[in-house]
């Protein structure tokens, strides 16, 4: 299939992926694979019963490598508390696979002949990061593996919802694989609503999805890997990326407000999968504006970002405006503050990490949700709270797409 973008130029097939190791990735995007399942860790950290070694012992190399870099195979042994014969074995695997290069020899003044280092092969592949959360646009870009944004593209979202939707996103999949030429390790999407652990996005009101399938379909769709999870416990994964923090909650506000919860450097996905819904909880019993659930009061209907965005363009540009601004957004803050205290306190969490427009929630928002929780949790063990904007900005849900494929398909992040 052959079409024509006006600002792109023509869009192609995408070329599957074809390394000696497309067949290994490809059976990795089963249920094993897992990100958000209830029991599995993100990073591998020690050896495990002899049924799961090689493949538990494989990422343990490989996380080994992609955290620390270039190392030669006796450091590897050492780090890893694994045998220097298993190591070898592993390590010639994962060259013949393309996934591990040679370096070349460590410049070392000891005695005997230099060690050759060995690192992952940074360049090898491409990752597909999507993000459907924001209102008006569905986002993409090529990652790499180190999640940097190699390129992106958008496309206009046009309040499209159903199966409109679907293809837009197929679309714009498509349009991104056409940008590279480098072989892609898998598809990782952040999707709003909740989404089951194989992808299957159960319930998404502002797309109106219910029970789509979309990681099966674009799977059979582009014959790759493919990753979907909730678009908040997708940007968790990024922050935690960048955090020394086992415990991390991170509130997403976009079009919903939805969190992501790490735990014992576990993601929390919750009986139904729907952990971290936070948007509708209803905060109060003092009514409030109308959600689109049809609730009155939701956090989101508070908080929400189009909604925030619209009440204060109503305000007009004189000081009263401005006091009236601080007062709406002030009022915003204190509601989030009052949904996270009991989390907060339950979980007994010393970092809370906003994730949204840093013109609605720096500032006064920020500054009256801390005064909320600490208002509302023990000061005497909640004194080193922090809530804290994060450094990721927008990009947030693409790299934590990227991190979610690379530890679906290879076990690292």
């Amino acid at each position: 299939m052959t079409a024509t973008d006006a600002r792109r130029g023509p869009i192609t097939e995408p070329t599957p992926l074809t390394s000696p190791v497309a067949s290994e990735l490809r059976a990795a995007a089963t249920p094993g694979a897992v990100i958000f399942g209830r029991s599995r860790a993100l990073r591998p950290t020690g050896k495990v019963l002899p049924e799961h070694a090689r493949t538990h012992n494989r990422a343990l190399v490989l996380q080994t490598l992609y955290s620390a870099g270039a190392q030669s195979r006796a450091d590897v042994a050492r780090e890893t508390g694994l045998t220097r014969v298993t190591i070898s074995d592993l390590v010639a695997d994962l060259i013949a696979e393309g996934l591990v290069i040679e370096l070349g020899q460590r410049e070392d003044v000891r005695p005997g002949k230099p060690a050759t280092l060995i690192d992952v092969d940074r360049e090898a592949f491409h990752i597909i990061g999507v993000d459907l959360s924001e209102h008006e646009v569905f986002r993409g870009a090529v990652v790499g593996l180190d999640s940097q944004i190699i390129d992106r593209d958008e496309v206009c979202r046009d309040g499209a919802t159903g199966e409109s939707a679907v293809l837009l996103v197929e679309a714009l999949v498509e349009r991104l694989l056409a940008r590279t030429s480098t072989p892609v390790l898998g598809i990782g999407i952040g999707s709003p609503g909740v989404v089951d652990p194989h992808g299957v996005v159960r319930s998404a009101p502002n797309l109106g999805w219910s029970d789509v399938a979309l990681q099966a379909r674009l799977a059979a769709r582009f014959a790759l890997p493919v990753h979907v999870a909730n678009d908040a416990n997708v940007a968790v994964l990024a922050e935690h990326g960048s955090s020394d923090q086992d415990d991390l909650l991170l509130v997403k506000v976009g079009h919903g407000v939805g969190a992501g919860l790490i735990i014992g450097g576990r993601p929390v996905v919750g009986g139904g999968f729907a952990a971290g819904e936070i948007g509708h909880v209803v905060v109060g019993t003092d009514g409030g504006p109308r959600c689109a659930c049809g609730r009155d009061g939701c956090l989101e209907a508070w908080v929400a970002a189009p909604r925030l965005t619209a009440q204060l363009a109503e305000l007009g540009g004189t000081g009263a405006a401005a006091s009236a601004r601080d007062d709406i957004l002030r009022e915003a803050g204190r509601r989030l503050g009052i949904v996270l205290a009991p989390v907060v306190g339950a979980l007994n969490l010393s970092e809370v990490v906003l994730s949204g427009p840093a013109q609605l929630l720096d500032g006064v928002f920020h500054e009256a949700a801390v005064d909320t929780l600490r208002k509302r949790t023990m000061t005497e063990f909640n004194r080193d709270l922090r809530l804290r904007m994060s450094e990721q900005a927008e990009d947030i849900v693409l790299r934590g797409a990227a991190v979610m494929v690379l530890s679906g398909q290879l076990g690292v992040t």
